[in-house]
């Protein structure tokens, strides 16, 4: 069970845009955090997922910039067409974080969000607290530290997700975290959103996952990873599905 967090969203106009932020850490938004962590020293990860990681008076902290992908990125890489910001990508995945974390579901806690608008559109940054002592499944996997215990986590995991209508756009092996105690964690929610349970779209979701691996080189790292991690996945996935629909927490 994650423990209950409270946060209180509220919104703070800035000179061209606004600050969606969480008031129970802070009393006023600063913009000057977003510039700084981007400009400073922190560790980065490259790609389109690029992430810096920085220290601030309210903590460990990550901030991620949103990018464009596909074909259009190398015209726009980071513009997006204005249609309000209830539509806002940075603020609609601050808020589905906090009715996630309500939910008791295993994802990173949003700080602050904002949106820089120019004309017909807007650039856009979300900060979130870091989870300490973190690896991702692809990079357990390069250091073949994927086993069947790490399987059966992973597979309730998806599960408790699943069975609260939580579709995610990019379910990779990038994006499921484990930290140092085995809990795993699922990140970025960007265009991410609530459905009714369907086994349509779950399976479509764990078939995107295989496809990571599989684009990861998944049997060159470990020739039994069908076998030793991503059956046993399934069964645990299946199992606790089934124990929730048993127990009537799934419409």
């Amino acid at each position: 069970m994650i423990p209950q967090v409270m946060i209180k969203a509220q919104i703070q106009a800035t000179a061209n845009g606004a600050i969606l932020f969480d008031s129970t850490q802070m009393a006023k938004a600063d913009e000057r955090w977003f510039e700084q962590a981007a400009s400073g020293d922190a560790a980065t990860r490259a790609g389109r997922g690029e992430v810096v990681f920085f220290d601030a008076p309210f903590g460990a902290c990550v901030l991620r910039h949103y990018h464009r992908g596909g074909l259009i990125a190398r015209v726009n890489s980071d513009r997006f067409l204005w249609t309000g910001s209830k539509r806002c990508r940075a603020f609609r995945e601050f808020r589905l974080l906090v009715e996630l974390i309500g939910a008791g579901l295993p994802v990173p806690t949003p700080v602050m969000a904002r949106y820089v608008r120019k004309g017909l559109s807007y650039r856009a940054d979300l900060i979130t607290r870091q989870i300490p002592g973190v690896q991702t499944l692809a990079q357990r996997l390069a250091a073949k530290g994927l086993d069947a215990v790490l399987a059966t986590r992973v597979g309730r995991t998806l599960a408790s997700f699943h069975s609260q209508g939580v579709w995610h756009a990019d379910l990779n092996a990038n994006n499921l975290l484990v930290d140092g105690g085995g809990k795993v964690w699922l990140i970025d929610f960007d265009r991410c959103a609530k459905r009714k349970p369907a086994m349509t779209w779950q399976q479509a979701n764990l078939q995107r996952l295989l496809r990571s691996f599989r684009k990861l080189q998944a049997g060159r790292h470990m020739s039994d990873f069908d076998e030793v991690f991503w059956h046993p996945m399934l069964a645990a996935y299946h199992r606790s599905l089934a124990d929730r629909y048993a127990r009537g927490e799934i419409a």
